[in-house]
């Protein structure tokens, strides 16, 4: 009983962790949005700083969770939810490297004046609905719920959807303005960067419905 308690309370506190490193997470993309707003390099700097400290969360979640297979020998749903933490643990970290790239984006783009552009709106509702995706895909973990694994899933349509009219903006701008191409591929790259970011919170939220029903389920295909 003493070693299913231990047990009990060790997992409890990785999933706080995993909470801890998603939200922020979350907190560098509201930064490097921030910093695409305003145009504030000082504030996309910090993004960077804040990588790295979330690097080190995930270091020690996975260390934290292999300690814990290797000493307790979980079996069925408990090392589903193991296994499961070291996906969220790799998804998480490639999203926080999106938000270091849309913050070296932002400190680029800052230096540009080029209005024929006219897509940092796109980009900052990609940003914005990737923090929601996020912040629900990290709350349906919290809360062991595949419903609202899906309904966070399904948020990357919204994502796809920018990301798609963007690209036919800049496209446009490039055939029609070949001296431009160097700023629109950046623009473009930034728009991959972030439609890749839900794609990342689309494979957490397959992930917690493995844990919870122990069953693959493609979403968004």
């Amino acid at each position: 009983m003493e070693s299913r308690k231990f047990f009990t309370e060790e997992l409890s506190r990785l999933r706080h962790d995993i909470l801890e490193m998603a939200t922020r997470v979350e907190e560098n993309l509201g930064k490097a949005l921030a910093a695409l707003k305003t145009r504030n390099s000082d504030l996309a700097n910090e993004v960077r700083v804040n990588d790295t400290q979330i690097d080190l969360l995930q270091v020690k979640i996975e260390n934290d969770a292999a300690i814990l297979i290797a000493t307790q020998q979980p079996v069925a749903r408990d090392l589903r939810e193991l296994v499961t933490i070291f996906k969220l643990t790799t998804s998480i970290e490639r999203i926080g490297d999106h938000a270091v790239h849309l913050a070296r984006a932002a400190k680029k783009l800052a230096k540009s004046e080029d209005a024929s552009f006219r897509v940092q709106e796109n980009l900052e509702k990609m940003a914005e609905t990737g923090q929601k995706m996020l912040r629900a895909a990290a709350s349906a973990f919290m809360e062991q719920d595949v419903n609202a694994a899906r309904t966070a899933a399904a948020m990357d349509d919204k994502i796809d959807t920018e990301h798609k009219e963007l690209t036919e903006k800049i496209l446009k701008v490039m055939k029609k303005n070949p001296d431009k191409v160097k700023n629109a591929v950046q623009i473009l790259l930034t728009s991959n960067q972030l439609e890749r970011l839900g794609d990342h919170i689309t494979n957490i939220c397959e992930a917690i419905i493995y844990m919870i029903e122990g069953k693959h389920e493609e979403l968004n295909e």
